[in-house]
Parts: structure tokens; sequence; C-alpha cells
């Protein structure tokens, strides 16, 4: 069962109690994708101890590897991974796009070419929607097509109709009470097909609605153009999740136009390739000028990374490829997001998001 219940209100932006499953999350709040069941280099219990209630995982990938069966022998992800937090698993819609060479859509689902083996595999809004549920998500989204870019008016027309199609096949597939069904706004970058996207799937009625299609390739203005657009006329007593989105920019900026739920890669995968973000903005560790800096990552961080190692050591462990250096990076990444969130919460409540906004900026592209 979900509820959501709001907090605090800001102009657009808000502070909300996300109650899912027994889970308690404070939103808005920051979701770390386990692509695969697992968040790269940390343990579920890591992950949950670290303050993150709620994570991602993605249905395709665990459909191919480890499949149904074995996940099922656990009961479910939850087991599966030893993660005591909420669940959200991506569709397989967001596959529709990234897999457009090895894939083909039709009016019932989507035929792709694995892309371990290359085995022909189906994925339709039924089947996707039972993988989540024997997944035991406590939140599952509706299958999708996620909208490419640029897309011209009668393409992006066409990809939201199937969308829709898609979600009210999908809201049918359920079959467990315990099911959160979100639905996914599409429409490319204009105005009125989210508009009729919306409306759409209000028709259909979900537990929880999200902002598809953005992350793609657009830039940052024509994303904040369709979030300016189209958050605001999301139902207020509804979670509003922006997938896939993104940078501490893009979030602080979301979160200005009323969005409640993100999840990207960004902040577990930059930190395996040494960017890591600061409040100074971003430090990249590979740089040279690293390489005998006694310093922490960042002096005003309290992750253990920063509590306990020198950006020169860091440095040491990503030129020879050590396994713990894409640990600690990514300790320090996560713990970074989470501090985001927090103070973007705390700054609502206090009524001093304006200030906290304008500190956050004035802090960026400084010299690390």
């Amino acid at each position: 069962m979900l509820t959501f219940q709001i907090k605090n209100t800001r102009n657009k932006s808000r502070t909300g109690i996300l109650s899912i499953n027994g889970n308690i999350i404070e939103t808005p709040c920051f979701m770390p994708v386990g692509t695969a069941a697992t968040v790269k280099t940390m343990s579920g219990s890591e992950i949950y101890d670290f303050g993150y209630k709620i994570i991602l995982a993605n249905t395709f990938h665990l459909m191919l590897r480890p499949g149904v069966e074995i996940i099922s022998k656990h009961n479910g992800l939850h087991e599966f991974m030893n993660y005591k937090g909420a669940i959200i698993t991506d569709s397989g819609g967001y596959q529709v796009f990234s897999l457009s060479k090895l894939r083909k859509i039709t009016y019932e689902g989507v035929y792709f070419q694995s892309p371990i083996d290359g085995e022909k595999v189906f994925l339709d809004p039924k089947k996707s929607i039972w993988l989540q549920e024997q997944f035991g998500a406590d939140i599952i989204m509706q299958f999708d097509e996620c909208t490419p870019y640029p897309a011209d008016k009668e393409t992006a027309d066409k990809s939201l109709e199937l969308s829709l199609i898609w979600g009210k096949s999908s809201k049918e597939a359920i079959t467990q009470s315990k099911s959160n069904l979100f639905g996914i706004i599409q429409g490319g970058v204009h105005d009125d097909l989210r508009d009729k996207s919306l409306s759409g799937l209000l028709e259909i009625g979900f537990d929880g609605y999200a902002i598809g299609g953005l992350s793609v390739g657009e830039t940052s203005e024509e994303r904040n153009a369709v979030l300016d657009n189209i958050a605001h006329k999301m139902p207020s007593n509804k979670p509003r999740y922006l997938m896939g989105v993104g940078t501490p920019v893009d979030i602080v900026e979301a979160v200005l136009r009323g969005v409640d739920m993100f999840d990207c890669v960004i902040p577990t995968r930059n930190a395996r390739t040494g960017f890591l973000y600061t409040k100074k903005g971003v430090l990249k560790l590979r740089n040279s000028k690293y390489k005998g800096d006694m310093s922490p990552i960042d002096e005003d961080c309290s992750c253990y990374t920063c509590l306990n190692y020198s950006r020169s050591y860091l440095r040491h462990l990503d030129t020879c490829k050590e396994i713990l250096g894409l640990r600690l990076n990514t300790i320090h990444n996560l713990y970074y997001y989470h501090e985001l969130m927090k103070g973007l919460r705390d700054s609502i409540s206090l009524d001093r998001l304006e200030d906290f906004v304008r500190e956050f900026y004035n802090s960026q592209n400084q010299e690390i």
C-alpha cells in the first residue's frame, strides 16, 4: 500500500512523506540505481544504512539475468539483494529507447534482441507487470515507449498514444494488492502533447505519476521548460517522479518546479571514473594536480571516504585500477547526493529555499 502526505510547501516546491509497504521515505528523495540488483560496489544493507530507503532496479536486465526463476527462489528482490527498503522497478520502457538498434516495436509489445546472447525476447505490458510483481517491487512502472529525442510532433504523438494504450493494459495486468503502479507522461518537448499524455493517464488512474522521456539528449533549457509546463499540473496528492535525472543542478531545478522523486546512474557511474561531487563543484580526480594532494575530496564532507583518505591516495587507487577506489568514490558521491536532498528538504521546511539555492549556485565552480 502507498500513501503520500505533503508536509511543507514553498512556491512550487514541497516536502512530503511517502509510505510504501511499511517503508517511510522523506521527499524530495533520490533513488540510487541498482540495475542488476546491486548499486555497484555497495551492499544492500550499506545502501539502507546510508539513509537510502528506496532504490531502483531494472526489469529488463533482471529478466535476462539471473531470470525470474532465480529471483523468485529468494522470494523477490528484497531477499535476493538483502535490502530492506522499498524497491521501484523500471518496466523495460527505457530499453525501448536505449536498445533501439536491437528492438522492433509492435502494437502488442516489443521484440528485443538480447544484448547478452542475441536471443529474441518479447516484452509487453502484461509480461512487464507480471515480472515486476514476481520481483516483489514496491512501486512498479507501466510499460511504455520512452520517446526519443529529437522527435517531431507526429512521432511524439504516436509514441504517447502507444504508451497510453500500454498504460491501460499495465493497470489491467495488476494482480497483487501491494503493487503500486505509476503512469508515465510522454510527449517529448511538446507542451500540448505532454498535457494530452497526462490527461489520458488521469483517466486511467495511477498511484503516482512519472515524467519520462527526458534526459535523453535534450538541453537543460528544454527539460526545464517541459517541467515548467507539466509538473504543477500533476496531481498534488500523488508523488511526482522525474525519471533518469540527474546532476545536482538538474535535481535542484526540478525540486524548484515541484518534483518529488529522482533516479539516475550519474553519482555512481561518475564515481567509478573519478568524477566526484563537492560543495564547490566537480573534482576530476584523474587531474595530475591531485597526485600529491593530502586534502580530502571535500573538507566540509563527513563521509567515510573524506574522513579517512586523501585525494592523493584516491587518485593512486584510480590509477592502479584498484576496486577499493571505485568503492570509496561511490561512498562519497552517494553521501553527497543524500546530503543534497536533505538540504533541499530542510530548506523547504524552514522556508529558506531561496537562500539554499543561491548558496548552492554561488559555491559551484570554485577552485577545488
